[in-house]
């Protein structure tokens, strides 16, 4: 056929009813992997709420301050913050072309004697840029508790293996062995790196406050008739009335975009822990010692019946080469950025910061999910271990042959040989490491043939694998799981909705 099949796109013949369901793109984030948290923090109920919060913490504020707003104001506003006719807000963007204005307006009509005093003396970044701030601060923690949670399941599993004897590999070649236990730690090394960088950011995020329109608080000044005091006060006010006891001391119209850089650095560094653990998972996963999760009748390939491919470590590792590409998009946002503002920075905004935090809320969802049912095979761990073992005890037996008053130059030729002859074995023959049987019929040897098997115990060549597993749970891991444990208790105790 000259032809496509279906040369041109036509979606006539669809169904009336599959219209809006079928033929609109959906975004995979949200549609198909996202918990319904995270959506909701990035959501339009979220950020049109917030909002309206802001209008009403500057009034309150102003009110605070000796500007003639009432209670009743304030009230009606209080009342109405989450009364947002969504159609009547388009209906108004429509109209005057800005969004925020589209708001002020559908918030005046069901606030009808605040309207007046609706974003006083404020430029349209008071409420973009400070809720962009308190979405990222929420975003962080749900952030921050998920990555708890992966820290204490995979604990679990460290104080489990931490001293089952594995393979080491450096190069993806075998190497000096280490415990399963321990190669654990590592990936939660990473983790709780992650965690300490979440909490430091959470801790020094600085909300923008209230700035005006080329951050120089001149519509404010004019507002309380010259007051510089007061109008540092209300910066202060609303800052903490939103949650925040920081602010950002100068500011064009928006806050600096280097805070968007390092929020989505952090959540890149997330990623790559967490592609680091699910590659390994997947390289053990094709030795068949380590697997993720299996469900009952889960198939792994439809042509290939028997497959159990590691597909939620494949989504982790897709999901995070996408989180770790968002970086630089932050990077050159914040270093075009002209003088006090430029709007080149809003299309790229909305779709990278949510969409990083999406990403990675899946991410350690599945984390939690795999750390949870990860199967460990002992016996085929074992298997590899010993294939490997008799080339590593070569330096024991050698030791103890030359105590025992053998010559070490004529130990050491008799051992070459004897391991290249195994290898042969091995690499040639598909068969069995012997370099152990050799050993044990070469009379040079004879001071060790009665010990043979006490020193290939796999146990004597992990060095402090277990006491490093012990170390690290009870100094590094147990501390933040204790705190964060206590400051989730405070939360219920206090009320909070955690």
């Amino acid at each position: 056929m000259s032809q496509a099949f279906f040369a041109d796109v036509d979606v006539s013949g669809f169904p009336d009813d599959a219209l809006t369901d079928h033929q609109k793109y959906e975004h995979p984030l949200v549609s198909r992997y996202a918990t319904k948290e995270m959506s909701a923090i990035f959501s339009p109920a979220m950020k049109f709420t917030t909002w309206r919060k802001l209008w009403l913490a500057l009034a309150s504020a102003e009110k605070d301050l000796g500007l003639e707003i009432n209670d009743e104001q304030l009230q009606q506003m209080k009342d109405n913050i989450y009364n947002i006719d969504f159609a009547k807000a388009d209906e108004f963007e429509s109209k005057f072309r800005h969004d925020v204005m589209g708001h002020v307006h559908a918030f005046g009509e069901v606030a009808e004697k605040a309207m007046p005093i609706i974003h006083l003396g404020a430029t349209s970044c008071y409420v973009g840029d400070n809720t962009d701030i308190i979405q990222l601060k929420e975003a962080l923690k749900l952030i921050q508790s998920k990555l708890v949670q992966t820290l204490g399941i995979l604990k679990v599993f460290a104080e489990k293996y931490k001293d089952v004897p594995t393979l080491g590999f450096t190069h993806y070649q075998p190497a000096q062995l280490t415990t399963v236990g321990k190669r654990c730690t590592l990936w939660m090394q990473d983790l709780l790196m992650d965690y300490e960088r979440v909490t430091y950011e959470l801790e020094n995020l600085p909300m923008r406050g209230v700035k005006g329109t080329t951050g120089t608080q001149a519509t404010f000044l004019e507002l309380f008739n010259g007051d510089h005091d007061k109008v540092k006060e209300l910066n202060k006010k609303v800052c903490n009335l939103m949650g925040f006891d920081k602010w950002v001391s100068v500011s064009g119209q928006t806050y600096t975009r280097k805070i968007d850089y390092y929020v989505l650095s952090i959540l890149s560094g997330i990623a790559q822990s967490a592609y680091k653990m699910c590659g390994d998972i997947r390289l053990l996963a094709n030795l068949k010692e380590v697997e993720e999760p299996f469900a009952k009748n889960q198939i792994g390939s439809s042509a290939m019946a028997y497959k159990r491919n590691p597909m939620r470590s494949e989504r982790v590792c897709s999901l995070a080469r996408y989180v770790m590409s968002l970086p630089p998009s932050a990077a050159n946002t914040q270093a075009n950025q002209w003088f006090e503002r430029t709007l080149d920075d809003s299309a790229i905004r909305r779709i990278i910061l949510p969409e990083s935090f999406l990403a990675v809320d899946v991410i350690l969802n599945l984390l939690v999910n795999i750390a949870d049912g990860m199967v460990v095979w002992p016996n085929v761990v074992s298997k590899h271990v010993m294939e490997e073992l008799p080339f590593m005890a070569t330096e024991v037996i050698l030791m103890e042959c030359v105590k025992a008053g053998g010559d070490r130059q004529e130990l050491h030729e008799a051992i070459r040989v004897h391991s290249m002859a195994a290898g042969a074995v091995v690499k040639g023959e598909g068969k069995p490491n012997d370099l152990m049987q050799r050993i044990a019929k070469d009379p040079l040897f004879a001071a060790v043939h009665n010990k043979l098997d006490q020193l290939v115990d796999p146990k004597l060549f992990i060095g402090r694998s277990k006491e490093q597993v012990e170390e690290f749970l009870a100094e590094d891991i147990d501390p933040v799981l204790t705190k964060e444990c206590k400051h989730l208790e405070k939360e219920v105790v206090d009320g909070v909705n955690v």
